[in-house]
């Protein structure tokens, strides 16, 4: 095998706006809105589609109705039948995955260009019938209709929400919201320190969004020539939170009802937080829905492929990736997997902290996003709390107030960035970083590229 000596660079990238989960794009399949925006990136770039070698893209839905989306993509974009396609699975750093892999692909000398990226129509997830065909109910489509009534207390066949069943870890049994809960508790970060970290993300979004910031890389949503989407949904949405902020306070905590209070809580996952013990009267459960990520629908993509390649086509350079890294910690601690994965990932790039002029952290939840801050400062020695204060993490808004299409969201937090780079001059290195169901993290650093033929 031909090892490849070059350099990766990430070149235009562009994403749909994102939309609410059964809203605005809900009547639109991942491969539609992955076929929309690869399209428009071919437009954009005036890219010649035979100089595609292949289609990376996340799919954290993956489903028997379209199988492999990317090649299914990828054709229906009048992309060369010759391209390799991969469709990738590792949850919700899944579009982060397909980018890495293309520069692996590169590096190994399958080819020089590629499309990666992810896709994810929360609004389309199918509710399913499990078990096996060897029971008389479900040996057919048919025996499946004619037992529908008893099919509910049937033996060995269960019926579930997708979304529901995805979001809860099968090895621990705790859901996503509730890994979010353990970090508050195992690391002291209180309810409001998180609403106030939800707040300034709602309004750092709104901004961006009226700022023209997203604009520039997100296309508008069509079907049947009328104009669906333009802009992310969500934000606007939640728009009276920014200007009634008292509202989060209000919202209620997920692990506080007279159902399942927050005592039940510690009692059911209490061995995964560390230290700490449920204490009367002192113990508050803080996450809530508006300090959390919205399920959302949207696809995003970007070109990877070398610097000769990109001048060869006249390709706008947008940065370098200069290093990668992926962590894996214990699942019922999710979201703090990324800062592992980014210690690592600054080691390799030869750089430190300090370096960074823009972080893009995937905002799962206030809770993990903070448990990052101070687990990185404990450490790793890294002053997380600065950086945001100097509005050098997630200057343009996250996930919180963007929304959150899984597989997407990976290669949405690098378009933050690869934007950031290019709309700031005085940004030399970025890191887009993501966690992921499972105790995933994922962090990757770019380097402002100059190759002395810079664009407005």
């Amino acid at each position: 095998m031909d090892i490849k000596n070059t350099k990766i660079v990430l070149c235009s990238g562009i994403r749909t706006p994102i939309g609410h989960i059964a809203r605005s794009l809900s009547g639109f399949s991942p491969e539609d809105l992955l076929e929309n925006t690869i399209q428009a990136l071919m437009q954009k770039t005036s890219l010649y589609p035979h100089a595609v070698d292949g289609v990376l893209t996340g799919w954290v839905g993956q489903g028997s109705i379209a199988p492999n989306i990317a090649r299914i993509a990828l054709l229906k974009s009048g992309l060369p039948e010759k391209a390799h396609a991969i469709t990738i699975q590792a949850n919700c750093i899944s579009g982060m995955e397909s980018v890495c892999s293309a520069a692996r692909h590169i590096f190994s000398g399958e080819g020089e260009l590629y499309l990666a990226g992810g896709t994810e129509s929360m609004s389309t997830f199918p509710y399913i019938i499990r078990g096996s065909r060897s029971l008389k109910e479900l040996r057919s489509i048919e025996s499946v209709k004619e037992n529908w009534p008893q099919l509910w207390d049937a033996e060995g066949v269960v019926i579930n929400d997708s979304i529901e069943e995805g979001l809860m870890d099968p090895v621990k049994l705790i859901n996503m919201a509730g890994t979010a809960e353990v970090c508050a508790q195992m690391y002291s970060i209180p309810r409001q320190a998180q609403d106030e970290y939800a707040l300034a993300s709602y309004t750092k979004t709104l901004a961006a969004e009226k700022n023209g910031f997203y604009a520039g890389h997100t296309i508008p949503i069509t079907k049947n020539g009328d104009t669906i989407l333009t802009q992310d949904e969500y934000p606007f949405l939640r728009e009276s939170l920014v200007k009634k902020p008292r509202m989060l306070e209000k919202a209620p905590a997920m692990f506080n009802s007279p159902a399942y209070s927050l005592q039940d809580f510690y009692s059911q996952y209490g061995q995964h937080i560390l230290g700490k013990s449920y204490e009367e009267g002192k113990s508050q459960a803080t996450v809530t829905l508006f300090n959390s990520c919205a399920r959302s629908d949207g696809a995003a993509v970007v070109i990877v492929t070398t610097p000769e390649k990109a001048r060869d086509l006249n390709l706008e350079i947008l940065a370098e990736m200069k290093s990668w890294a992926f962590w894996g910690n214990n699942p019922a601690h999710m979201g703090i997997a990324p800062i592992f994965s980014a210690d690592i990932a600054l080691q390799r790039a030869g750089i430190c902290f300090d370096d960074l002029g823009d972080i893009e952290l995937h905002e799962a939840f206030a809770a993990t996003c903070l448990s990052i801050f101070k687990v990185g400062k404990e450490k790793f020695k890294q002053n997380w709390e600065d950086k945001y204060l100097a509005n050098q993490v997630n200057p343009n808004g996250g996930t919180i107030a963007l929304g959150h299409p899984l597989a997407a969201t990976g290669t949405r937090v690098i378009l933050n960035a690869l934007y950031a780079m290019k709309k700031n001059p005085d940004i030399n290195y970025a890191m887009a970083l993501a966690c992921a169901s499972g105790g995933l993290g994922g962090a990757i650093v770019l380097k402002r590229f100059d190759d002395g033929r810079s664009k407005s």
